[in-house]
C-alpha cells in the first residue's frame, strides 16, 4: 500500500522507523533483532537507507596501498524484500542520485516493481567523504528533483530509451526530504521551500523531514510549506539523543540546533546511560506535543538500534 494511503486510512498518528543495512559480511539477524520489538507498535512501513560508494585502501605486498571504490552497506532492495516477507509490512527503499547512473536507477525501480514495492524515497545523497561538496555521478542525476522526474516518468510508462507498453501498472509513491532548519547548501529557508515545492510539483507525494529537536521549527516549517502551496503530508523525523557525543556530532552532521535545556541536561549526565534516559524522556515529551498537533506519522531514525525507540513508543502509542 502507498504511504499516502496508509495516512489517509489511519484514524490516529502512525508509527514508523528507518533502518540502516548491515555492513557487508554481517548477518541480517542483528537487524531482525532490532526490528522485532518495534513490531509491537504496528508500523505500516519501514524505510531502508542506501549508502553511496566510498573509497577504501587495500594494503598490497611491499606496503603499497591500492585505492578501490566500494559500497560498505549494499543490499537495500534485498533487505526490503526480506522485511516484507518476514513482517508483512511495506518497505521504502531510499534511492540516491550520488553513486548511481540513470540506467542503474531504472534497474532498481524495475526490481522494486518485481518485488511489489510501491514506495520509494528520492534523495540526492551526500558528498563522499573525500569531496568538499556533492558531485554528481557520470550519467547520473545532480538534484533530487531530477530523480523524482525519472520515477514519475516511469509511472507514466516512459523508460530511458523508449516508451514501453506495460501490462502491469507502475505507480510508485514518491517521498522526498524536507528541512525544517533548511538544507545546509540553501541560501535561505524560503529558497529551500521553493525547491521542495518544485519536487512536489514534479511528482513527490509526501515529505519526511530531517531530524529536529525543537518542535516549533517543525510547526513553522509546515505552516510556511502550506503557504507555499505544498499540500502533501509532511512527516516529522525524530531522533532520540543517546550519547554525549551527539551534542557535537548531530549539529555538525545535520546542521541543526538543539534546545538549551536538552544541551544542559546532557552535559550534566555522568555517563551515556544517563544520557540515553535524558534522550528518551525528552523525546517522549517532544512526541506528545507532536501528537497534540495531529501529525500524520512519527518517523524515527533508529540508526540500527531500537531499545530507546521502543521505550519511547511504549510511552506514547
Amino acid at each position: 500500500m502507498k504511504i499516502t494511503d496508509h495516512i489517509k486510512n489511519a484514524d490516529d498518528t502512525l508509527f514508523s522507523f528507518e533502518i540502516i543495512p548491515p555492513v557487508k559480511g554481517k548477518s541480517i539477524q542483528e537487524l531482525y533483532n532490532n526490528i522485532d520489538p518495534l513490531m509491537e507498535f504496528k508500523p505500516p512501513f519501514i524505510d531502508v537507507t542506501t549508502s553511496r560508494e566510498e573509497y577504501i585502501y587495500i594494503e598490497k605486498q611491499g606496503g603499497l596501498l591500492e585505492k578501490r571504490l566500494t559500497r560498505m552497506r549494499p543490499g537495500t532492495l534485498g533487505i526490503c524484500a526480506a522485511i516484507q516477507n518476514k513482517y508483512d509490512v511495506d518497505t521504502v527503499p531510499h534511492l540516491l542520485c550520488g553513486g548511481f547512473t540513470k540506467q542503474e536507477t531504472e534497474y532498481l525501480l524495475v526490481d522494486c516493481q518485481y518485488l511489489k514495492i510501491e514506495n520509494v524515497m528520492a534523495l540526492r545523497g551526500d558528498a563522499r567523504k573525500e569531496e568538499k561538496r556533492f558531485e554528481s555521478t557520470d550519467g547520473g542525476h545532480e538534484f533530487a528533483i531530477d530523480l523524482v522526474k525519472q520515477i514519475e516518468n516511469l509511472n507514466q510508462g516512459n523508460y530511458l530509451h523508449e516508451v514501453i507498453e506495460i501490462s502491469c501498472d507502475v505507480d510508485f509513491c514518491i517521498g522526498v526530504a524536507g528541512y525544517p532548519e533548511k538544507h545546509e547548501e540553501s541560501p535561505s529557508l524560503q529558497s529551500d521551500l521553493k525547491r521542495l515545492k518544485d519536487k512536489v510539483d514534479a511528482g513527490a507525494d509526501y515529505v519526511v523531514t530531517q531530524m529536529f529537536f525543537d518542535n516549533q521549527k517543525y510547526f513553522a516549517f509546515v505552516k510556511a510549506a502550506r503557504k507555499r502551496g505544498i499540500e502533501v503530508p509532511i512527516i516529522p523525523g525524530i531522533k532520540p539523543i543517546a550519547t554525549k557525543r551527539h551534542l557535537q556530532l548531530l549539529p555538525q552532521t545535520f546542521h541543526l540546533d538543539m534546545p538549551q535545556e536538552l544541551v544542559e541536561a546532557v552535559e550534566n549526565c555522568k555517563n551515556n546511560k544517563d544520557v540515553r534516559q535524558v534522550g528518551v524522556e525528552f523525546c517522549i515529551e517532544q512526541c506528545r506535543e507532536l501528537l497534540e498537533h495531529d501529525v500524520p506519522v512519527l518517523h524515527f531514525y533508529s540508526m540500527g538500534k531500537s531499545d530507546n525507540i521502543y521505550d519511547i513508543a511504549r510511552a506514547i502509542f
